[in-house]
């Protein structure tokens, strides 16, 4: 890998482009947003006042569109990077992430009798966050875990209790472990706070760990 020294300029390419990294995301989000709109085309917007399924990941999409068109623009107007090699570690997850949270959160259908059970996003959630966290080499189960117990509940309460979005918040087998006469958000902000005590509960029996040193010299004997 190159390295630029002080005062010295990204190397200039030929062609009208002059960033060919910038240009490839830009692409890559722009197909996204796309993908996400004709996803969700089917779906109710809603309003403010009334949120539907639809407008926070069409807005979403539309903000993941602006910035691609914004990275597009920068590749013919910017010098930057070349295409480097990358791994398929971070899609891998970052899909089967995805995927899990798919087939998790409703109850899934495979075909010939085999059916996920609908876990909503008490299980859903958590399980995305940490299999999309392994999509970085630098991931630690720790703080995965924590981030899962901590974040989790935030859009339990945010989603389910202050939005009213239907989405499946948790299985209705959990509702058993909870005083009859409590209603579905009462029984909702009580598994949001449990999760957040728990996440907190790791935070400080774990901290004092001490993490394995990492050696970041260059062995190569180069400068």
């Amino acid at each position: 890998m190159s390295v630029l020294h002080e005062g010295s300029e990204p190397p200039r390419h030929r062609g009208p482009v002059r960033a060919p990294q910038s240009l490839a995301g830009g692409l890559l989000l722009i197909a996204l947003a796309a993908l996400a709109l004709w996803l969700t085309q089917d779906l109710d917007q809603g309003t403010l006042n009334a949120m539907g399924p639809a407008m926070l990941p069409r807005w979403l999409a539309i903000g993941v569109g602006l910035s691609g068109l914004a990275l597009l623009a920068a590749a013919f107007l910017k010098n930057g990077d070349l295409l480097e090699r990358w791994s398929l570690r971070g899609p891998v997850f970052v899909i089967g992430a995805i995927l899990a949270f798919a087939v998790t959160i409703r109850p899934f259908s495979f075909g010939g009798g085999l059916t996920t059970p609908g876990l909503g996003l008490l299980v859903a959630g958590p399980l995305a966050i940490i299999l999309g966290g392994f999509a970085t080499p630098e991931a630690r189960l720790r703080d995965l875990v924590i981030l899962a117990l901590s974040l989790t509940p935030f859009c339990m309460v945010l989603f389910g209790d202050l939005l009213n979005l239907p989405i499946p918040v948790f299985p209705q087998a959990l509702t058993g472990l909870f005083p009859a006469d409590w209603s579905q958000k009462a029984v909702l902000r009580a598994t949001a706070a449990i999760m957040a005590a728990v996440a907190i509960l790791v935070f400080l029996t774990t901290r004092n760990r001490r993490r394995a040193p990492v050696d970041v010299a260059d062995h190569s004997g180069r400068i």
